[in-house]
């Protein structure tokens, strides 16, 4: 029989309650308290772990050490036609990247397009988390952000360049609406923040350690790099991710965007960039949807290779998720919640308070006997 701990889940809701009221008693505004939670919470509905609320301690602790500024607001820096330079202030990555997006669609919707560089900003989560905002309004959205030095280029043995993310919404109609979310790297660097918390290894091919060596040692891999995916295509992807966030915005770049878990001496200046587009002034917006949802059902007719029951489009697996775990709670690893109920006891809250009550523990007790 597995132990009850094993079977602990966090009703999501109440979670991000939790979460939103942290960052307020730390002394955050409520506003950008919930868009931080909201962010972190959704990542972790989407299973995007890494990105969730195992972030809650070391935003915290930069806010603590004045290495984030929570009060400074985002102010646009540069703006002419469609195109907006926003500067980031140094105030929470989600709460600069929620800020760059409202500028990006509303421009949009008055230009056809807009394009929003971002600089002196910090980790904004998913990309999701933006791409499904911009769907909402009927826009289709692309969007890129760098990131400190954890990916090496092609022929390189140590970290120059960040697993930098690439994001890509398009709303759809009776369909689920496609939504690319990926770092240009084999796997996002905090999958293996996560696996080094659990113990676990990581897959051969996911990284090298600092000697170069293929690992599956997460901490091994903590200490080197992590590789780009599809090798020198990955590099230069990243490369070209962090020339228009980075060098074409004034945040920093390649070696310039600092460690947020390493470098307690300099802000992080992260850039992104966001690019809007309105689809009504190619079309009609009921006319794409209707392409885009007959366009989706061809890629699912489509023959299935012998093994596969079924063609997914990108974001499906998430979208199942959301809805799975919204109904059955998250799990967190057992290290995140410690960290999670020693904040709480810091600002006289509990974690517990978002526990799914225990009936629906006892029954899932039964359910794996």
């Amino acid at each position: 029989m597995k132990s009850l701990a094993l079977l602990k889940r966090y009703d999501w809701q109440k979670l991000q309650q939790f979460c939103t009221e942290v960052f307020i008693r730390a002394g955050v505004d409520k506003n950008h308290a919930n868009t931080v939670a909201d962010s972190l919470i959704q990542a972790d509905l989407r299973g995007v772990d890494s990105h969730g609320v195992v972030r809650t301690a070391i935003y915290l602790e930069r806010i603590e050490r004045n290495m984030m500024n929570p009060f400074a607001e985002p102010e646009i820096e540069m703006e002419q036609g469609p195109t907006v330079l926003l500067n980031g202030n140094n105030n929470f990555g989600a709460v600069v990247g929620s800020k760059a997006l409202d500028i990006a669609l509303e421009k949009a919707k008055e230009q056809g397009i807009a394009v929003v560089g971002v600089k002196e900003s910090n980790h904004f989560g998913t990309g999701a988390f933006y791409a499904l905002k911009a769907i909402e309004k009927n826009m289709i959205l692309l969007l890129m952000s760098n990131a400190s030095q954890t990916m090496p280029p092609t022929g390189g043995k140590r970290p120059f360049i960040g697993t930098n993310p690439l994001a890509v919404g398009v709303p759809a109609g009776k369909e689920l609406p496609f939504v690319l979310d990926m770092a240009t790297s084999v796997v996002a660097r905090g999958k293996i923040i996560v696996a080094a918390q659990k113990g676990s290894d990581i897959p051969l091919g996911w990284a090298i350690d600092k000697d170069g060596n293929p690992t599956t040692d997460a901490d091994a891999a903590l200490q080197g790099s992590v590789l780009p995916v599809g090798g020198p295509k990955g590099y230069a992807i990243s490369m070209f991710i962090d020339i228009l966030a980075g060098v074409l915005t004034g945040a920093g770049y390649g070696k310039y965007v600092n460690n947020m878990y390493e470098n307690w001496n300099e802000p992080q200046n992260v850039g992104h960039f966001f690019i809007a587009i309105d689809i009504e002034r190619f079309m009609p917006l009921d006319l794409f949807k209707e392409r885009m949802d007959r366009y989706i059902q061809e890629i699912k007719a489509e023959p299935k290779a012998d093994g596969v029951n079924e063609i997914l489009i990108p974001g499906e697996i998430e979208h199942r998720l959301v809805i799975e775990r919204k109904k059955t709670g998250l799990e967190l690893p057992e290290k995140v919640e410690n960290e999670l109920e020693a904040i709480g006891r810091r600002y006289s809250l509990k974690l517990s308070d978002a526990l799914i009550d225990s009936c629906y523990s006892n029954q899932k007790k039964e359910a794996v006997n």
